[in-house]
C-alpha cells in the first residue's frame, strides 16, 4: 500500500483554506497512487487553537468540516487521515479531544483521541482537552494501523532518561499487533530539535519491529515554527522516505518494500534562518498583511532582520529606515544603504536630531540641574519608535523589531522604543548566534557589508558608546543567558562551568530576572531554541531577585 504524507501550511480558524489544502494534496496523492494519504495534528482547524476550543462555535465549526471532508472524499480514490479539534462527551470540564480522523469514499472510519496531553513549555493541552480512553488499532486495505497523535508517541521508557508520563499508548496499541505505526504530529521547531525526533522515532521503530510513519505540520503561527520534517521509517529504523523541511511537501512511501535512505545532513545555522524566514512570512501574511518595515541601525542585528524580512516578503515588500541621531556615526549610514542595496531594498532616512533637541528644551524645566543620563539616550529609541508606528499606520506595513536574545535578556532595550514592532524577529538568538547566521549568510554572496560585521557593537546613544560599556563580552553573556535562560541551571554551577567569575554571573542573572517587566510587554518572539522568551517562558513580574 502506497501511503502520503502530505505536509501542509494551515492557518488557525481558516477551515475553507485548509480543507482546500487538505483536498488538493489528496488528489495529488492519489494521481501518485497512494491509498492513503496523512496530515498533521489539528490540520483541519489549524494548531495551536489555543481558546478558540472554549467557543462552542468553533468546535461545531470543526465537525461541519469533518462532514464536508467526508463528502468531498467520495470523489477521492485515497483515504484521508487528518487531524482535528472535536467536542468532548467527558465530564471533566474540558471541551474538546484532540482527534484524528480517518475518512475513506464519504464514511467516517475512525475517530481516534489523543491520549497524551502536554503541559509544558509551549503546550496547554490539559488546559482544553480531555485524555483519550482505550485506543484501538484499526484495519485498513488489510494492515492494521496504530494512529497515535504527536505526544502519544514521546513516551517511550527506552528512549527519554526522565519520563513525563505513567502511560506509553503505544504499549497499549501494540498489543492488538498492528502492522504499522502513523503518527499525526505538530511538533515545532527548535534547535536540534529534527534529529532528536528522527532518533526518537527510529527507536520506537525498532522497540515494536514495525514502520513508523510522522506527518508533521509545516509553517509558522504566532511564536511558534514547524519544521515539517515528515518522515517514514522502516521496522529496523532506517529513513525510509523524508519530506522537506520549512515548506509545504507530499511524499509517497511504501513502507514495507521502500530501500533504505542516507540521513539528511542537518545544517543547524541553516534551519535557524529557513525557520525565520518561514515565521516571519507567515506572522504578516496571516495577520493580513503583506509589508514590513525595518530601521536599520548600522549594526549586525538590524541587518539580519532586513535580510530575513527581504526572503520572508520580497525585497519590494520590505521598507528600512534609518534614523541618525546627534550620535550615529557616518558609518552607520552608510553601512545601512549599502546593506539595503545588497538586498534589494528601500532605505529613506529621517533624520532625528531636530526631534531630539526638541525634546530636550520641552523637558528642560523639568530637568534642569539634573545631569544628562539614560534618560535621555531612551528618548532617542522612543523617538525612533513613534516615527516606525506612524509609518506603520500610513502604509499598512507591520514593524519588525531587531532585538536579540542577549538584549533581551538582560534589558538592554528601550521599552516603548527599540522594542515597539509587532514581531521579535530574532529574539529567541543570543548576540554570537546572530553573527554566526550572518557568517552563514555570507557564504557564497556578500549580503551583509563587511563594516557590520566587524564593528564594535554599539546603541549610538551617546558619544564613543560601545556595549561593552553595559554588559560583559557577548562570548561570556551568552553562554550565562543560555544556561540560566534556556537550561535553568545555577549561577553557582554556571561559573564552575565555564570558569566565569560568580559575581559576573549573579550581575547578569539580576539583570535577567530585574528585566521581565520589559519582555512581558514586547513583541511576540519567533521560537528557535528549547525554551524562549514568551509564551514557554512564564515568571511573575513582581518578585525579590535573589542574588
Amino acid at each position: 500500500m502506497k501511503i502520503a504524507l502530505a505536509q501542509i501550511d494551515p492557518t488557525v480558524g481558516d477551515f475553507t483554506g485548509n480543507l482546500e489544502k487538505i483536498l488538493a494534496a489528496s488528489r495529488r496523492a492519489a494521481a501518485l497512487g497512494a491509498r492513503l494519504t496523512v496530515f498533521s495534528e489539528l490540520a483541519i482547524c489549524g494548531y495551536p487553537p489555543a481558546d478558540f476550543i472554549e467557543k462552542p462555535s468553533f468546535l461545531a465549526r470543526c465537525q461541519t468540516a469533518v462532514d464536508e471532508l467526508c463528502a468531498a472524499s467520495r470523489s477521492l480514490s485515497t483515504a484521508v487521515l487528518a487531524g482535528v479539534a472535536l467536542p468532548s462527551d467527558r465530564e471533566d470540564g474540558k471541551p474538546a479531544f484532540n482527534a484524528a480522523v480517518l475518512v475513506d469514499r464519504g464514511a467516517l472510519l475512525l475517530e481516534q483521541h489523543k491520549r497524551l496531553l502536554p503541559f509544558y513549555d509551549v503546550f496547554d493541552e490539559q488546559r482544553y482537552f480531555s485524555p483519550s480512553g482505550p485506543q484501538k488499532v484499526i484495519e485498513f486495505e488489510r494492515t492494521r494501523l496504530a494512529i497515535t497523535i504527536c505526544e502519544d508517541a514521546w513516551n517511550d521508557k527506552n528512549f527519554w532518561p526522565r519520563r513525563l508520563y505513567t502511560v506509553d499508548p503505544m504499549e497499549e496499541l501494540m498489543r492488538q499487533n498492528p502492522a504499522l505505526h502513523i503518527n499525526l504530529s505538530s511538533s515545532p521547531f527548535w534547535h536540534g530539535k529534527r534529529a532528536v525526533r528522527r532518533e526518537m522515532l527510529a527507536a520506537i521503530a525498532r522497540r515494536d519491529s514495525i514502520p513508523v510513519l510522522m506527518s508533521n505540520q509545516v509553517g509558522g503561527n504566532d511564536s511558534l515554527i514547524f519544521d515539517g520534517s515528515s518522515l517514514a521509517l522502516n521496522a529496523r529504523g532506517e529513513l525510509i522516505a523524508q519530506a522537506a523541511s520549512f515548506q509545504e511537501d507530499l511524499v509517497i512511501v511504501d513502507p514495507f518494500h521502500a530501500s533504505p535512505l542516507p540521513l539528511p545532513e542537518d545544517d543547524e545555522t541553516e534551519a535557524a534562518y529557513r525557520a525565520l524566514v518561514v515565521g516571519t512570512r507567515d506572522y504578516v501574511r496571516k495577520c493580513g498583511f503583506q509589508k514590513a518595515i525595518v530601521a536599520l541601525s548600522g549594526g549586525i542585528d538590524s541587518a539580519l532582520v532586513a535580510a530575513i524580512a527581504a526572503d520572508a516578503l520580497g525585497p519590494e515588500n520590505v521598507t528600512a529606515i534609518g534614523m541618525p541621531s546627534p550620535y550615529s556615526s557616518s558609518g552607520s549610514i552608510d553601512d545601512s544603504r549599502r546593506l539595503a542595496s545588497n538586498l534589494g531594498i528601500r532605505f529613506e532616512i529621517i533624520s532625528i536630531s531636530g526631534l531630539f533637541a526638541d525634546f530636550n528644551l520641552a523637558l528642560a524645566p523639568l530637568f534642569k540641574g539634573l545631569p544628562p543620563d539614560l534618560t535621555e539616550e531612551n528618548i532617542q529609541p522612543r523617538i525612533r519608535g513613534a516615527i516606525l508606528m506612524a509609518l506603520s499606520n500610513k502604509f499598512g506595513a507591520l514593524v519588525l523589531t531587531t532585538g536579540n536574545k542577549s538584549e533581551m535578556a538582560v534589558g538592554y532595550c528601550t521599552l516603548y522604543g527599540d522594542m515597539v514592532g509587532a514581531l521579535a524577529v530574532i529574539g529567541d538568538l543570543v548576540k554570537t548566534r546572530v553573527y554566526s547566521i550572518c557568517r552563514w549568510l555570507n557564504q557564497s554572496q556578500e549580503k551583509i557589508p563587511a563594516a557590520i560585521l566587524t564593528k564594535p557593537p554599539s546603541a549610538e546613544l551617546r558619544p564613543g558608546q560601545i556595549d561593552t560599556d553595559s554588559l560583559p563580552p557577548y562570548d561570556v553573556l551568552d553562554p550565562i543567558v543560555e544556561a540560566y535562560v534556556e537550561r535553568y541551571e545555577t549561577p553557582e554551577s554556571i561559573a564552575e562551568q565555564h570558569g566565569f567569575p560568580l559575581h559576573l554571573v549573579q550581575q547578569v542573572v539580576r539583570l535577567i530576572e530585574r528585566s521581565e517587566y520589559k519582555r512581558q510587554q514586547a513583541a511576540p518572539v519567533l521560537k528557535v531554541t528549547s525554551k524562549s522568551f514568551g509564551m514557554g517562558r512564564r515568571f511573575p513580574i513582581a518578585v525579590k531577585v535573589q542574588s
